[in-house]
């Protein structure tokens, strides 16, 4: 069986020593994957054991106290490929997906608007040049358009100039 390659180093190497790439995928049969929602995979990481490991799983059904430290830890190996610590612990980059996906986010909008800009709306109307406000603006204050809180309260028609 084929296990998912795993982020850690002890783990890479694991798979490179117990599965050759030539190793027949049987897609049909359990496989193991380390998930947090999933913590008991279906089989043991390691299936194919070196002799160490043989005599260490022999050593594994007599009592526990006698076991060290390491040969625990080279038990747990065997079953499992990461601690939930390892697990837990992330790869350090998830600040670029974040950064990657909010530039993401702004390139697909700026193209949105772009494309809006050119293809949606029309041409810019001819009412808002500069030229045609002025002009606008002269003829209401000709018209004296609004004379009480309006723009034409605000023009000094003897001076012929906006009130200071």
């Amino acid at each position: 069986m084929l296990c998912y390659i795993c982020l850690t180093y002890t783990c890479l190497f694991d798979l490179i020593v117990s599965y050759p790439s030539n190793y027949p995928i049987d897609f049909s049969r359990q496989m193991y994957s380390d998930q947090r929602e999933h913590p008991l995979p279906d089989v043991p990481f390691l299936t194919d054991l070196t002799p160490q490991q043989k005599a260490l799983k022999v050593k594994e059904t007599g009592p526990w106290n006698q076991l060290t430290k390491e040969e625990k830890l080279a038990l747990y190996r065997i079953s499992f490929c990461q601690s939930y610590k390892e697990m837990k612990a992330g790869s350090g980059s998830e600040w670029k997906t974040i950064v990657g996906g909010v530039l993401y986010f702004l390139a697909v909008t700026g193209l949105y608007l772009w494309w809006q800009r050119v293809y949606v709306y029309g041409p810019v109307p001819h009412t808002l040049s500069p030229e045609w406000i002025e002009v606008q603006t002269q003829r209401m204050i000709d018209m004296r358009t609004n004379p009480v809180t309006g723009m034409s309260s605000k023009w000094d028609y003897a001076n012929n100039q906006w009130k200071k």
